[in-house]
């Protein structure tokens, strides 16, 4: 462990060394200091911290000097330094530390704490930039304090300097699409200390001061534009400077609107339900791309406009399906991201419609004829029910006219009987039996009768 304390950058004053030649004569205090101090004092041009005058007496009631007296962090005006507790406490332990520093070129330690401190770490700050202090620790018991542990080298209080950086927001890093008379305003963070100077470009010129409003704070900065029209597109370069470090950041700004009509329409064809268009390109897209073109039709006795195709690539176009004998105008739009274009030609010329000249030949066409005596397709099928419980007899019949139903028990006519209901639609004929008891039991007959004949079916059924 000694040794590891010798390595470190901190070093014991002189008096730690006072305890090993204790068996030989007891050298003058000077002779001890020339011994041990070469070692320790740092090299020439930078002058060691100052020679204690009167080192104190050997103990074993004192501590140790503290081990890795270190530097943790240095600002402009604060520094942090750290240790580690000594090796010996001692007999009595101690009770904290006592940190203090010398300002390079005089011979006077300033505490810094009155009381000792248990903490092994401190900062100490508000200090005066361009100082160079020299810092020890030294551990403190009740019987006093141990031999000191002091920095080799100055710690250099100097401006602190934080390389420029610019942040740029995730959504600038790609075009930025802004509408005419839209405000754009972009906050762009940045880092650097001191504040660094700050610049704007447009397109390699200085910026409108008339359109563009700048405002640089201590960490960011501030584009601004109240109404933004198509001139202030382009590529905006943002630079901050620092003690000659420098950093860029450019962001593309495209402000849009919406397109100018197409140049012109034209009817090219009409031919059964269709019509061919024809248009040229817009002269102004609204500085973006077009998305297509909306082609909308109107029939001239409502006069009222349908949209017929919706974002068309082409210039050309067929339109379909038009009624036969009326008369229709065409009218087309240029859309991009702001929407459809103010205004769209109209075609001079109206499509007809024409009707088609066709004769109906009624000639060697034979007439069909649909009379049809009664033809029973589903006859009555036997059944068996229970006492009391409803039940209902089925059959189907075909015919031309419709034909009269009429149902029988046994050879003899039940229509009118509030026992039974008999139906018939769509050529199905059904006779509900309400109830029905071991006297219902026998046979029925459904009868179809029309003006080319009769047909009819017959079944049994059985009350158990």
């Amino acid at each position: 462990m000694p040794g590891e304390a010798e390595v470190g950058t901190p070093a014991c004053k002189p008096e730690e060394k006072a305890s090993e030649p204790a068996e030989e004569p007891t050298p003058e205090p000077a002779g001890e200091e020339t011994v041990t101090e070469p070692r320790e004092q740092p090299q020439e041009p930078s002058p060691g911290p100052p020679a204690v005058s009167k080192p104190p007496p050997a103990s074993e009631d004192l501590p140790s000097c503290p081990l890795l007296l270190t530097v943790e962090d240095v600002t402009d005006s604060s520094v942090t330094v750290s240790w580690e507790p000594p090796e010996s406490l001692g007999q009595r332990g101690i009770k904290g530390y006592t940190l203090e520093y010398c300002l390079e070129g005089a011979s006077e330690w300033v505490p810094v704490n009155v009381q000792p401190m248990m903490v092994t770490q401190h900062t100490l700050r508000n200090l005066a930039i361009g100082n160079k202090l020299f810092f020890r620790v030294s551990a403190v018991s009740s019987e006093g304090a141990g031999p000191a542990a002091v920095l080799d080298q100055p710690v250099h209080i100097k401006k602190f300097i934080e390389a420029p950086k610019i942040r740029v927001p995730r959504y600038l890093r790609q075009t930025y699409i802004r509408k005419v008379g839209e405000v754009i305003n972009l906050q762009i963070p940045f880092q650097g200390k001191p504040k660094p100077q700050v610049s704007w470009t447009h397109n390699g010129h200085a910026l409108d001061t008339q359109r563009v409003n700048v405002r640089n704070g201590e960490r960011d900065s501030i584009l601004f534009i109240r109404s933004a029209q198509r001139i202030d597109s382009g590529h905006y370069e943002l630079s901050i400077q620092l003690e000659g470090l420098e950093a860029k950041a450019t962001i593309d700004i495209l402000v849009i609107e919406r397109p100018g009509p197409p140049k012109s329409i034209k009817l090219l064809d009409v031919w059964g339900f269709n019509a061919a268009l024809e248009w040229t390109p817009p002269a102004d897209t609204g500085n973006t791309e077009l998305l297509g073109y909306t082609v909308q039709k109107a029939d001239r006795k409502t006069g009222q406009w349908f949209t017929v195709f919706e974002r068309c690539h082409r210039t050309n176009c067929t339109v379909s399906d038009l009624i036969i004998g009326n008369s229709y105008s065409f009218r087309v739009f240029s859309e991009n991201q702001c929407g459809l274009s103010a205004t769209a030609p109209v075609t001079a010329e109206l499509a007809h419609i024409q009707k088609a000249d066709t004769v109906s030949k009624r000639e060697g066409i034979p007439e069909r004829d649909f009379l049809e005596a009664p033809k029973f397709t589903h006859p009555l099928a036997d059944h068996t029910t229970t006492p009391g419980y409803s039940t209902q007899l089925f059959c189907s019949v075909r015919a031309t006219p419709k034909p009269k139903i009429i149902w029988m028990k046994n050879k003899m006519d039940i229509q009118g009987n509030p026992k039974y209901r008999a139906l018939s639609e769509q050529g199905v004929c059904s006779l509900e039996i309400r109830k029905p008891s071991p006297f219902d039991a026998g046979i029925y007959t459904c009868k179809a009768i029309n003006a080319l004949g009769e047909a009819s079916v017959d079944c049994r059924l059985d009350v158990k």
